[in-house]
């Protein structure tokens, strides 16, 4: 069941929020119980097996994390605790989403057959137990103490705004909003209109990028040229931008109409101007995870710039891993290393230096280029694509025709990676005039999303798969 689909628009949700705040708001157990049930069914729609991975995988955490007690107990039952979690949370994910990568890739090494088996990947997986991780790792670390009641553990991990897709979301961020947050109308006003937002991006601009990125995608390479393909990759840079960011969006609201506060996803990322500060804008909740767990711990920039820059190469190998169990996703992490590693090497100073557009105009094209490597899981045809990227054959005539046909959302879409639109709300913020012009636009919003739904086919998460 995903956000954008009428199932969940005219059943689910609305039965959530109904039978949530029925629920008076001094019975805090009964509502957390409320929605935990409802996501573990929201969990169980999608993957009715997989549902019971998850809760193995939060009683393990919640064991683990009762076994290492507080920084007073003794070490060896804070190690044995940790190493039972990355056991079984590593275990899990190697199993369910990196056997067949290993297998194939043992095979190919050493010229042989074996057979490949066929396991079906959980949906998001690697956001659970992500933040599974996250929650021992904290009590490991002293940041929190270990929780008691394992229900607040299974509300922690298995809330459905952002169970299958994020964002990944510490327990400290949420610890005491589980027990003692509160609803204002103005939180569920606010929560509204950001879902209503995340709604939009996804139904009226991501879907559109991917189905005119798809239709390039889909061309022989005689047919393509040069020119539309570099439009197909510039159109799938947007539609994965507007897919993973509405999808934030719609949690984050979400979450915001219950009483919690998820950190923020994005921060117009394609207004960087050096790939170091796109990382910094991009899914941050992976990136501040990477930082705080791997690259912190494996000595951060702390033991000498040679090691400094192993790190970040290990991190950006484990980050496009994370992506996929594809080769292609462990390229892509390498080539954003390398960038990285260049960039606190030289580039990052003489970025600086020069002019501002030159600095988005090199991470712009760094970007689009990396999406190459993020869609085609064959590395010939990676290896394809881009000879076409830099060939300078065919004509403009699709391009131009593509242009045409999406006027409307291509000049929505590009103001929205910029801010410009959240600081002209703020400018008007308070007065009467604007918050009924607001009110307008999201209804606007709204009815054409739903029109386009109808109207649609086309309506699938990109990282749904990850």
């Amino acid at each position: 069941m995903v956000f954008s689909s009428f199932s969940f628009l005219l059943i689910f949700f609305p039965a959530v929020c109904l039978c949530y705040f029925l629920v008076p708001g001094r019975f805090r157990s009964a509502r957390n119980l409320v929605l935990l049930a409802f996501s573990l069914f929201f969990y169980f729609w999608g993957e009715a097996k997989g549902v019971l991975l998850m809760l193995a995988v939060i009683a393990v955490s919640f064991g683990s994390a009762l076994l290492m007690g507080d920084t007073t107990t003794e070490r060896w039952r804070r190690r044995l605790g940790l190493w039972l979690e990355l056991l079984v949370c590593l275990g899990v994910l190697v199993y369910f989403k990196y056997t067949g990568l290993l297998v194939r890739t043992v095979n190919s090494l050493l010229v042989l057959d074996l057979k490949v088996p066929e396991i079906v990947m959980p949906i998001g997986i690697s956001f659970f137990t992500f933040q599974s991780m996250s929650y021992v790792f904290d009590v490991y670390r002293g940041k929190v103490p270990p929780q008691r009641n394992p229900l607040h553990v299974a509300l922690y991990v298995a809330l459905f705004p952002q169970l299958v897709a994020g964002p990944i979301v510490r327990y400290e961020t949420v610890a005491e909003e589980i027990t003692n947050r509160r609803e204002t109308p103005e939180d569920v006003y606010e929560g509204l209109q950001r879902f209503i937002m995340g709604f939009g991006k996804k139904l009226l601009l991501a879907n559109a990028f991917g189905r005119e990125a798809e239709e390039i995608f889909a061309m022989s390479p005689a047919q393509r040229g040069t020119p539309a393909a570099w439009l197909g990759v510039a159109l799938y840079g947007l539609q994965i931008y507007f897919d993973f960011s509405a999808y934030s969006d719609m949690a984050i609201g979400m979450g915001r109409m219950f009483g919690f506060h998820f950190p923020e996803n994005f921060n117009y990322p394609y207004t960087a101007r050096s790939v170091s500060e796109f990382w910094r804008r991009w899914h941050m909740s992976l990136s501040t995870w990477f930082r705080d767990y791997i690259y912190i711990p494996l000595g951060g920039n702390r033991k000498g710039l040679a090691r400094q820059l192993l790190n970040v190469f290990i991190v950006w190998a484990l980050t496009g891993l994370w992506h996929g169990a594809s080769w292609n996703y462990v390229l892509w992490g390498v080539y954003f290393g390398i960038l990285l590693m260049l960039e606190k090497l030289f580039l990052g100073k003489l970025l600086q230096k020069l002019p501002r557009a030159v600095g988005h105009l090199y991470t712009l094209l760094a970007v689009t280029l990396a999406w190459t490597l993020f869609y085609f899981t064959d590395m010939n045809q990676v290896a394809q694509y881009l000879t076409e990227l830099f060939r300078f054959q065919g004509s403009f005539n699709h391009v131009l025709l593509t242009l045409r046909q999406n006027v409307p959302e291509l000049v929505f879409g590009l103001a929205l990676c910029t801010s410009l639109p959240m600081r002209l709300f703020r400018m008007s913020a308070g007065k009467p005039w604007a918050e009924l012009l607001r009110c307008l636009w999201l209804l606007g919003v709204l009815a054409l999303s739903v029109l386009a739904l109808t109207g649609s086919s086309f309506n699938a998460f990109i990282y749904f798969r990850f």
